[in-house]
Parts: structure tokens; sequence; C-alpha cells
């Protein structure tokens, strides 16, 4: 799991922790599996060396590049279990935070008692943070998380107004898609605190294998030009004839997935063309893959 392209030291520190790592077995389901097939060898060395030195990892690449996977990956190298976020305009405090509700004691008697969310459990116990599509989520509400985030570790629980410091071993993964509809750029306060990966598309032979390995598609030569339908989706999206989200590897496995039971084209169509608004961009879609199959 630890390529020796990582410098020994940095090993050799990941494999004590990772033994030192005594995660409860509700906690334990959390830990992520090692399932990241990384289009070059350096985004995944990269990303674990930073989160070794304690920098927050931020994640940057077009839907279905596999960043929830690399976060995943990371989750299971330092064999700490992971809690997510998923942003939205809608995310408030007490979906990062927790919240207060009525409970009762042993006696019967009516407590309000603080459920911790997720970044408090994260910070309090040292598991991993994983903020899915930051960049959704409103400015004023990721500022509850600067000093989460920065030097300090720390936040004031606006509920408790209890001072949380976080554990050292506690990190942080955001991913980003950047110019969606319903994003927001972030500020540079927010990325400033970031050391920031760009993951592209796999490609090429690593797409291959990845196909050869998750699909139910067993035909070699099918297998092979959905490869190469990627490279030419990627090449028209280079060229800005298609939106980003027509390169994504879930909806090409998708595709292959359909493939074993229905033709090629139809399964181009359902699983990448369809979900495209622009009537233009489904054509383009299809006229690509009719050139191949």
């Amino acid at each position: 799991m630890l390529t020796e392209a990582i410098p020994q030291e940095i090993r050799e520190q990941l494999e004590q922790k990772r033994a030192q790592t005594n995660a409860t077995a509700e906690d334990a389901k959390l830990i992520g599996a090692a399932a990241f097939e990384a289009p070059r060898e350096d985004i995944l060395i990269d990303s674990v060396i930073a989160l070794f030195l304690g920098k927050n990892v931020l994640l940057k690449g077009p839907t279905g590049s596999g960043k929830t996977k690399l976060a995943e990956h990371v989750s299971a190298i330092f064999n700490r279990p992971m809690h997510a976020v998923n942003c939205s305009t809608d995310l408030d405090a007490e979906a990062l935070l927790g919240f207060k509700t009525l409970s009762h004691d042993e006696q019967g008697r009516s407590e309000i008692v603080f459920i911790p969310g997720p970044i408090m459990k994260a910070m309090t116990k040292g598991h991993f943070l994983y903020i899915d599509e930051i960049n959704m989520a409103k400015p004023e509400t990721l500022s509850l998380i600067n000093g989460v985030l920065d030097y300090r570790r720390s936040i004031t629980n606006p509920f408790t107004g209890e001072v949380i410091t976080a554990h050292p071993d506690f990190r942080v993964v955001a991913a980003i898609n950047e110019g969606y509809m319903g994003t927001v750029p972030l500020n540079e306060a927010l990325k400033n605190r970031f050391v920031t990966v760009d993951i592209p598309y796999l490609q090429g032979e690593a797409l291959y294998k990845l196909l050869k390995s998750k699909s139910v598609l067993r035909d070699d030569k099918q297998l092979r030009t959905y490869v190469q339908l990627s490279a030419d989706l990627l090449t028209l999206i280079e060229m800005g004839q298609l939106p980003d989200e027509a390169g994504s590897i879930r909806a090409l496995l998708d595709a292959c997935d359909l493939t074993a039971y229905i033709p090629p084209m139809r399964a181009v169509a359902r699983a990448i063309a369809d979900k495209l608004e622009d009537e233009r961009e489904r054509a383009a879609v299809i006229n690509a893959a009719e050139t191949l199959f």
C-alpha cells in the first residue's frame, strides 16, 4: 500500500501510526478502501506527504475523476476513519458541527445534550474529515471552520461555548469541482489553507486496467474501444465542445457495464449522452461513439 516512492522516513512513521490506531468497531467502518487508480503516481504520493505533514489537502478535478476515491485511499493508508460532509447551499452550522436535542438520563429526567457533527467527531478523535464539493457551500457557512483549517486547529462550539482543539492526528481533505452550476469561487483566505492536488481523468493503459477490473463487460476489444472513446471525448472537452462531465470515468464505467447486455450505442446514450442538457453536446457524444462502434 505504501509505495517506495514515498520517502523512507515517512513510510516508517506511517507504519508506526497505522499500528497505533485504536478505532472502535463502529469507527473502523469509516476507514476507506485503497481503491484509487492514480493517473500519475505523484498525485497519491504528494497527497500522502502533505497529510503526513499536517497540511489540509484540496483535491481539484472534474466530476468522476476519482476525488472521493483518493480521499478514501489516503484514509486507508493512514488507517484512520474518515467523516464526510457533503456540501450544498443548504449546509448550516448544525450539519457541520452538531446540534442540541432533548434526551433523558438514566433516571428518566429530561436534559439538553449536544450531538457532535462530523467536524467535532473528527477533531476530537483524531480522524480524517472529508469535505465534498466545498465550493457548493455558502462562504458564510465555511467561515465557521476557518480556525479548524489554520494553525489554531480549534473552534468555539457556538452551541455550547466550549473551545475544541483538534487531536494531533486530525486531517482535512476537501474536494472541488470548478465552474459547475451552483458553485462559488473559494475566497483566497480559504484557498491558502490548503495544499492543492489536481486530479485529471484516467487515460490510456491505466484506464483500460480500471475498466477491466471494475466492469462486468469482459469483451477486451470493446473495453479498449471505450478507452479510445474516452480519449476522443476529452479532446472535445479541451476544444470547448463538451462540458467536463462528458468525460466522467464513472459514466464511462456505466456505459461499459450496460454494453455487457445492450448495444454499445444505446449504452453510450444512456450513460453519457442523455445526461447532457444541450442537444448539440448530446449529438457530439453520439457522433464520437459512432466512429468507433
